[in-house]
């Protein structure tokens, strides 16, 4: 049996949760020996300089035996998260009602008359989604 049909097959119950532009799906499946475990995966799409795409994907296996720390955890993590900075989504790119042609159009408007007459303004460089504001890696996390 190939590694796709067994996958196939011990899939047994699955949700995806859609979240912008990543999607991430809640997968039961089953062990070789009858057991379930959780398999969480996040996917992103992903564009090529040619105007492509791919999708990134990363994988959580998440076992019963490991379930009731993992939900501890990520509860205590979460209460701190909305305990320090509250529940409000600070990125407006994240905001259920975010529309880009919009925030485009009015991030010209801003810039055009925050701009003296005859100067144009250089665009700062890009940050991906996921980088910090400052532009260096979170606090705790260090290689």
């Amino acid at each position: 049996m190939s590694e796709k049909d067994f996958n196939d097959r011990n899939e047994i119950f699955s949700r995806v949760l859609r979240a912008g532009r990543r999607t991430y799906f809640f997968d039961v499946r089953e062990t070789r020996a009858g057991d379930y475990y959780l398999t969480i995966t996040e996917s992103k799409r992903q564009n090529n300089e040619d105007g492509s795409f791919y999708y990134r994907k990363h994988k959580i296996y998440l076992y019963k035996e490991d379930f009731g720390k993992f939900k501890d955890l990520l509860e205590e993590v979460m209460n701190y998260i909305i305990d320090q900075k509250g529940p409000e989504v600070i990125s407006e790119r994240h905001r259920p009602d975010f529309d880009p042609a919009r925030d485009l159009a009015e991030n010209k408007e801003t810039v055009e008359s925050d701009t003296p007459a005859g100067q144009a303004e250089e665009p700062a460089a890009e940050q991906g989604e996921d980088a910090p504001a400052s532009g260096e890696e979170p606090a705790g996390e260090s290689e």
